[in-house]
C-alpha cells in the first residue's frame, strides 16, 4: 500500500491553514474534518458485528510499514491498513501503560480518569479500578456480547475491584500485573482467576550475568529464555476464544505484551534478523535482561507479533467472519526513544521508532502519545483510505458502541466523541480539543487544539530534576507547520497561549488517588 511520512496531515498549505484559522475558534469550535479516502456510504453494515481489538505494547508510530518503517516486517497489520482506514493523528490515553488503557476503558481523558499513573499494589496488580467504573466491556456485555481479553491487563489484581473478570471480561488469559509481564518466560499465567504453571525456569526480568557467564560469547544469553513463549500461548488462546464463540456476536481484546522489553523472541523468530545490521549485544547495566543481538530481537518481537495478527485474520476469514468482523490496532503508548534511548538495549533511533515525531515514551510530546491506529470492517470501510482527524483512546468506547448498533447505551459525560461517521465516510466536525495530563515523570499537561498545542512540563520535578536545573515551562507549537515540536512559539503568541491555559485548566479534577499539587489547586 502507499506509505507516507510520519507527519503526514499536520502540514497543510498557507492558504488552507489561514481558511481552516478563520472557521476555528479555540475552545469548543467545529471545522470541516479533513478526510482523505473515502469510506464505503450507503454500504450495508451487519447487526451486532464482532470486535478484535489488538493493542500493542510501547509500539512506536514508525513501527509499522503502513506508517513508514523500512526494517522490520509487518505484512499483516499492514494489510488491514490497506484493506481499511488508517488514521495518522491517534492518540494513547496517555505516556504510560495503566493510565492509558484506562482511558480505553473509560472513555474518560487522564483529567477525569481514575488511573493516571503506574502504580503497583503487591503482591500483583496495579491500582485498581473502582467497582461501580462503567468500562467498555461491561456495557458490551449488557448489550449480549461475549467479552474475551488475552494479554496484560494492568487495571486491578487478582480478585481486587479492578480484576479483569469484575470489569466485563468473560475470559481472560495472560498477565493480570505488568511488572510480570516484563517477562517473556514466566512461571505461570492467569487462566480467569486460576494460576496455570508454565514449563520455564525462575528468572527475574531484570537478571544479570553471573560470575563466570561471558558476555562476548552468545551460549551465555541462553539462560535467558525457556521453553513457552507467553505470547505464543495468548495468542492461542484469543483464537480458541474467536472459534468458541463464532456463532454469536463477540469482542476480543488482545492486549498484547510486545514489544514491552524485556527483548526476549524465540530463536525460529531471530534468525530472520541476525547479521542484517552491526548489532552489538547489550551486556546489562541499563535494566531488563541482557540479549545478544538486541536490534534483531526487537524487530522480530514485533514480526513476529505480526504473523500472530495473520492467523487471527486467516482463522476470521476461515470462519465466515470477515464482514461481521471489525479489526483494530493501536498501541498504549509511544516507543522507548528521548528519555529512554538506549535503555535495555532498545535502539528506537535505528528503527526510527517514533516516526520522526519529537521523544517517545513517558512524555506528553507527539512522540510518547501519538500511535498507530488502524480499522478494518469489510465491506463497510473503503480499503486504503486515510484519515487526519484528531482523535483519542477516550473515543473508542463511543465509537464501538455506535458501530455495535448501541448508541443510546453511551454514557453521559464521558470525554469520548464516537468517530464512527469518519468511519463510514461522513464528514465530521473537528475535535474540540484533546486533552492530557500525567503526574509521572516531573508531571506534565498539555491540550491540543486544531493545530496548536500547548505544553506544560516539570510540574512537579523530582530532587534529581532541581539539582539538574529543570524548572517549570510552557511550550507552544503550531504542529501544522512543526509536526516534530522543534519551535516554541509561546512568546509569540500570548493570546493562543492564554485561551489553551484557560481550556487546559477545566479539565483537571483533582484526584486522591493521584495527587498533582501543580493542578489540584485552584
Amino acid at each position: 500500500m502507499r506509505c507516507r511520512s510520519p507527519s503526514e496531515g499536520s502540514s497543510k498549505p498557507a492558504k488552507v491553514r489561514r481558511a481552516a484559522a478563520t472557521v476555528l475558534t479555540l475552545v469548543g469550535a467545529t471545522a470541516a474534518a479533513i478526510f482523505s479516502g473515502q469510506v464505503g456510504r450507503g454500504a450495508e453494515k451487519p447487526p451486532r458485528p464482532n470486535f478484535i481489538f489488538i493493542l500493542a505494547d510501547d509500539l512506536g508510530y514508525g513501527d509499522l510499514g503502513c506508517y513508514g518503517q523500512t526494517k522490520i516486517r509487518t505484512p499483516n497489520i499492514d494489510r488491514i491498513a490497506a484493506e481499511g482506514l488508517r488514521f495518522t493523528q491517534h492518540y494513547a490515553g496517555s505516556a504510560v501503560c495503566a493510565p492509558s488503557r484506562c482511558v480505553l476503558m473509560t472513555g474518560k481523558h487522564p483529567g477525569h480518569a481514575w488511573v493516571r499513573d503506574n502504580r503497583s499494589h503487591p503482591p500483583e496488580g496495579q491500582e485498581p479500578l473502582p467497582a461501580d467504573e462503567i468500562t467498555l466491556l461491561k456495557l458490551l456485555q449488557s448489550a449480549g456480547y461475549v467479552t474475551g481479553g488475552f494479554g496484560k491487563w494492568g487495571l486491578g489484581g487478582p480478585g481486587t475491584s479492578g480484576d479483569p473478570l469484575k470489569q466485563g471480561i468473560d475470559r481472560w488469559f495472560g498477565y493480570n500485573c505488568q511488572s510480570l509481564a516484563h517477562n517473556f518466560y514466566p512461571t505461570y499465567l492467569w487462566d480467569n482467576d486460576r494460576k496455570i504453571a508454565l514449563d520455564n525456569p525462575a528468572f527475574p526480568a531484570h537478571d544479570a550475568f553471573r560470575t563466570g557467564e561471558d558476555p562476548s560469547d552468545p551460549k551465555s544469553y541462553r539462560r535467558f529464555q525457556g521453553k513457552q513463549y507467553s505470547a505464543d500461548l495468548i495468542a492461542e488462546e484469543a483464537r480458541r476464544f474467536i472459534r468458541e464463540n463464532k456463532d454469536r456476536p463477540f469482542f476480543c481484546y488482545v492486549p498484547t505484551t510486545v514489544p514491552h522489553l524485556a527483548l526476549q523472541v524465540p530463536d525460529d523468530s531471530l534468525q530472520e534478523y541476525l547479521g542484517r545490521w552491526d548489532d552489538p549485544p547489550y551486556t546489562g547495566g541499563k535494566g531488563y535482561l541482557p540479549h545478544f543481538s538486541p536490534r534483531a530481537a526487537y524487530a522480530a518481537m514485533i514480526t513476529r507479533m505480526d504473523r500472530e495478527v495473520g492467523r487471527i485474520m486467516d482463522l476470521v476469514r476461515e470462519l465466515g467472519l470477515d464482514e461481521k468482523t471489525v479489526f483494530v490496532f493501536s498501541s498504549d503508548n509511544g516507543p522507548l526513544n528521548g528519555v529512554h534511548q538506549g535503555f535495555a538495549g532498545t535502539d528506537a533511533r535505528f528503527f526510527n521508532s517514533s516516526g520522526g515525531l519529537r521523544d517517545g515514551k513517558g512524555t506528553l510530546y507527539e512522540g510518547g502519545v501519538r500511535v498507530p491506529g488502524i480499522v478494518r470492517w469489510k465491506g463497510v470501510i473503503q480499503p486504503g483510505a486515510v484519515s487526519h482527524r484528531v482523535t483519542g483512546f477516550e473515543d473508542w468506547l463511543p465509537t464501538i458502541l455506535e458501530l455495535a448498533g448501541r448508541k443510546e447505551a453511551i454514557p453521559a459525560g464521558i470525554d469520548g466523541i464516537s468517530f464512527a461517521p469518519t468511519l463510514f465516510g461522513e464528514q465530521q466536525p473537528e475535535r474540540p480539543f484533546l486533552y492530557r495530563e500525567f503526574p509521572g515523570y516531573g508531571g506534565q499537561q498539555s491540550i491540543r487544539v486544531g493545530p496548536w498545542k500547548l505544553l506544560r512540563r516539570n510540574l512537579q520535578p523530582t530532587k534529581k530534576d532541581a539539582a539538574q536545573g529543570r524548572k517549570p515551562s510552557l511550550e507552544l507549537y503550531d504542529l501544522a507547520s512543526d509536526p516534530r515540536e522543534e519551535r516554541d512559539v509561546a512568546a509569540a503568541h500570548p493570546d493562543v497561549v492564554a485561551r489553551l491555559m484557560h481550556l487546559m485548566n477545566q479539565q483537571h479534577v483533582p484526584s486522591k488517588q493521584f495527587p498533582f499539587p501543580a493542578l489540584d489547586r485552584p
